[in-house]
């Protein structure tokens, strides 16, 4: 095809897909070469990856299996660096050019890792009969850029890895705080623009959150547990009363339909997933906070983080199960018909990152090498996120490829498990600045012998908001324990 005759849609997401290969291998600060061939044979290697040793046999990857497992052990990324080249990348926006950022928690379970530190354990869905379980492993928190409409891709811009005596909420608002600053260094956000949203589960603080991030133009939006108990505005005082002013006004309950009046703003919109969504909102509620867990520290009184509760309901949900109300809490008060619709409908694509991580661990193999330095694990992680950004930046580039039994993609909706296969056909032309002398030792090598055995870790628990607030109680006296004493044991302290 002449280069005239080359749709500019095409040439622009090449000069990009160029772009990100070149700033890739710049972050890439020791055994650059290795890394940037394992990430082009995580591209091109046909069907998912099983194994870590099996990317050697891709004819992407020059080296033996000895340097790959160097280089995944013993190289070195610039995460800043790579951070900022991530988020300098087109970013998905809405028809209005607002940027929605979905968190969440993956884990990398690894149960069978005793000599693994900085192990957590995991809570894990979906397992056994359906209960939750606690399994060993990494929890990684990682912010994505969510598209608008129906689809599968996202645009990962940072993962962090929790440790044993990390802060959920405080590693997340630094996490977003650094990801929204990168965003407007970038120009994706400018003033004037609407403010940046945050969508997060109910597994987040997210009024804590959208205090944290009060300075920054960004809305935070997340789901709340149904047991949770909200507070209205604080009446008017009183002319001549006398005793302090009242902080909080009526409860509101969740789970309790007698405190809920009628809501102030009130939506129906048909859609072809769920039958009718029915959206319901309430104005100006806040939580009522204590001095514990997080606001131990808080120096005087405690803030009204005040917000918009919305109740979504819908007719039915895909397999017939029973639906329940979904209860959400947005920063913004005073909202509109129009913004109650926005919220709960931007809601609904956090399960994007479902997706994403349903094609890191399948696909690309994210969570099969068995590494034992979390170091390592972190650097394989970056890795992966190279390798589905640079899927996301081809999708432009490559045909539909399917199988006999596939459907049909429409133009422009590849899938990003549809996307890899065209990759792998037409490999990147644009390869690494790698040096043509170089002389490329294939052999592998002897692995080095161990003298003495690596020592062992044992998984331990996160220090979340329940333990924190155990560990702040005053330990109890003598005499109150010697009540909660049986009478054999009170001998013991001579009662």
């Amino acid at each position: 095809m002449p280069i005239f005759e080359v749709p500019a849609a095409r040439v622009e997401a090449l000069e990009t897909l160029s772009g990100f290969r070149l700033d890739f291998y710049d972050v890439l600060s020791a055994r650059a070469d290795v890394l940037f061939e394992l990430v082009d044979a995580l591209l091109c290697t046909p069907g998912p990856v099983k194994s870590l040793v099996d990317l050697v046999l891709s004819a992407e990857h020059r080296r033996g299996h000895g340097a790959l497992y160097d280089a995944v052990n013993a190289g070195r990324i610039e995460v800043e660096r790579f951070t900022a080249v991530v988020a300098a990348l087109p970013v998905p926006k809405a028809a209005d050019g607002r940027i929605t950022l979905g968190v969440d928690v993956s884990n990398w379970l690894r149960p069978d890792a005793p000599t693994s530190p900085d192990r957590l354990f995991c809570h894990v869905y979906g397992r056994g009969k359906g209960n939750a379980q606690m399994i060993p492993g990494w929890p990684y928190s990682v912010v994505a850029a969510l598209e608008t409409g129906r689809s599968s891709w996202t645009a990962p811009l940072d993962a962090v890895r929790l440790g044993p005596a990390d802060d959920v909420a405080a590693v997340t608002a630094d996490q977003l705080r650094r990801v929204v600053e990168l965003l407007i260094a970038a120009g994706h956000w400018t003033p004037g623009d609407p403010d940046i949203l945050i969508v997060a589960d109910a597994g987040y603080d997210i009024p804590r959150l959208a205090f944290v991030l009060a300075d920054l133009p960004v809305t935070v939006l997340g789901r709340l547990r149904s047991d949770r108990v909200f507070c209205f505005p604080a009446p008017a005082p009183v002319p001549g009363a006398v005793g302090r002013r009242a902080k909080h006004g009526a409860e509101f309950a969740l789970a309790d339909a007698d405190t809920q009046p009628e809501p102030g703003v009130a939506t129906v919109t048909a859609t072809t997933r769920y039958g009718t969504a029915t959206a319901g909102a309430w104005d100006r509620l806040h939580p009522r906070l204590t001095k514990r867990t997080c606001w131990l520290d808080h120096d005087g009184d405690l803030p009204v983080i005040e917000g918009t509760i919305i109740r979504l309901e819908v007719d039915h949900l895909p397999g017939d199960r029973d639906p329940k109300p979904v209860w959400l809490w947005c920063s913004v008060t005073g909202a509109a018909a129009a913004d109650v619709d926005r919220w709960w409908q931007s809601y609904l694509r956090r399960f994007d990152l479902e997706h994403m991580f349903r094609m890191w661990k399948q696909t690309l193999g994210w969570t099969r090498p068995k590494l034992r330095s979390p170091e390592a694990a972190d650097r394989w992680t970056l890795m992966i996120i190279a390798a589905y950004t640079q899927l996301r930046l081809a999708r432009a580039l490559v045909e539909d490829l399917r199988h006999p039994w596939e459907k049909p993609a429409e133009p422009g909706r590849l899938a990003p498990a549809r996307v890899r296969p065209g990759v792998s056909q037409h490999p990147p032309d644009h390869r690494s600045a790698h040096r043509c002398a170089e002389t490329l030792d294939t052999r592998p090598r002897t692995p080095t012998r161990i003298t003495q055995p690596p020592p062992r870790h044992h998984p331990r628990r996160r220090q979340d908001r329940e333990t924190r607030r155990h560990s702040h109680r005053a330990p109890r006296s003598n005499d109150r324990l010697k009540n909660k004493l049986s009478g054999r044991a009170r001998k013991s302290f001579g009662g």
